[in-house]
């Protein structure tokens, strides 16, 4: 799996508002309406990562979970972390 270039990351990223790209990794703030909603949400996410073989860095601050996706195999971000992106959204939907 090759890195995404900025062209393509951009077009990737402009389908999915709220993600941005920050220190080499694509980032996103999720604001959950309790805690323990944000902390359900993070299980959601290890599941979805799990399945996928990937492991998201994630930031959890009480109600605010923000999420830093790369591929470090790859050294950038490829197709596998704009996927896990999406399936991210989707679960906090």
């Amino acid at each position: 799996m090759s890195v995404l270039t900025p062209k393509q990351l951009d077009a990737e990223l402009a389908r999915f508002p709220g993600w941005s790209v920050e220190d080499g990794q694509i980032t996103k703030k999720f604001k959950a309406p309790s805690f323990h909603r944000a902390v359900g949400f993070v299980t959601q996410i290890a599941i979805l990562a799990e399945k996928a073989g990937h492991h998201p860095d994630i930031d959890i601050r009480y109600d605010t979970v923000v999420i830093a996706l790369s591929t470090h195999s790859e050294g950038g971000i490829t197709e596998k972390d704009v996927a896990l992106a999406r399936k991210i959204d989707g679960a906090f939907e």
